[in-house]
């Protein structure tokens, strides 16, 4: 059993070396009670779980804490994807709900299974998920100033269970001051994306992930023989001609934990309940 998470890039939220550490305590938190979830759970009980974690902790832009766009207002994506199944499902630009992966997750049930806008929000109120603001002082703070620089954020996880099913979840509140109705890669097949052979996470810009179709390239070259860093060295090596920027998380069906980044610094953590790693 394997677990990897993700909370985004480091320069989302600051600098300096209390949050560093801050984030690192809250990963290392999140990683293991999720790794001991994960050995009475499924793969995708657990990732939905993990990323629910990361959700509910306000130093990660996903749920509490999500960015604020250009019109003021917080729209959150999120999406699921189990891999022996090949069922994703997901809800972009989803309003005022505490775990917008908690929805996706409920979708996998449906035959129409991602939902957008009113749509999505509709669905969650009639499915019990109660109205919640997702908005934090600091965020209206940025958002007040206009602090464009705090871009680019998303959490993650990709779980392999005892059963050696891959399942992968991912959920983002936007790069903030976006133009309302921008999608994010978050809820599609490029920024989240498993089968039985391997899953992938993305956090970064979405519009760059998306042109590379980052997670959908590395799971189909890990399913052709490649190996997951041969995989994620010639997928990144495609982000380079517009400096894509882009970071993944990823585990394959034989237990490889692997993450990269094209800029620095994605904050993760990983744990296979004796090997615990975070980013330094």
């Amino acid at each position: 059993m394997k677990l990897i998470i993700h909370g985004g890039f480091f320069s989302e939220s600051s600098t300096n070396n209390e949050t560093k550490v801050a984030k690192q305590n809250a990963l290392e938190r999140i990683v293991k009670d999720s790794y001991a979830f994960l050995q009475t759970h499924s793969a995708l009980e657990t990732v939905v779980y993990a990323v629910s974690l990361l959700e509910d902790d306000e130093l990660f832009n996903a749920g509490i804490g999500s960015q604020i766009q250009s019109d003021g207002k917080i729209r959150m994506s999120a999406a699921v994807m189990d891999g022996e199944t090949q069922k994703m499902s997901g809800v972009i630009n989803i309003e005022e709900v505490k775990n917008p992966v908690q929805v996706a997750q409920l979708l996998m049930q449906y035959d129409d299974r991602v939902l957008g806008g009113s749509g999505a929000t509709n669905f969650a109120r009639q499915h019990g998920f109660e109205p919640f603001s997702t908005e934090i002082p600091q965020r209206r703070a940025e958002y007040e100033a206009k602090l464009k620089s705090l871009g680019t954020g998303t959490v993650g996880c990709v779980a392999l269970d005892a059963k050696g099913k891959i399942a992968v979840a991912t959920s983002t509140g936007g790069k903030g001051f976006e133009i309302p109705g921008r999608i994010s890669d978050s809820a599609t097949v490029a920024g989240n994306y498993a089968n039985a052979f391997c899953g992938v996470s993305l956090t970064g810009v979405g519009e760059d992930i998306v042109s590379n179709a980052t997670a959908t390239k590395i799971v189909t070259r890990v399913t052709d023989g490649f190996s997951l860093q041969e995989a994620f060295t010639k997928t990144f090596n495609e982000l380079k001609p517009y400096d894509g920027f882009a970071g993944a998380i990823a585990i394959d069906n034989k237990g490889n934990i692997f993450h990269k980044d094209s800029h620095p610094s994605m904050v993760f953590a990983s744990f296979d309940g004796d090997q615990f790693e975070v980013f330094d």
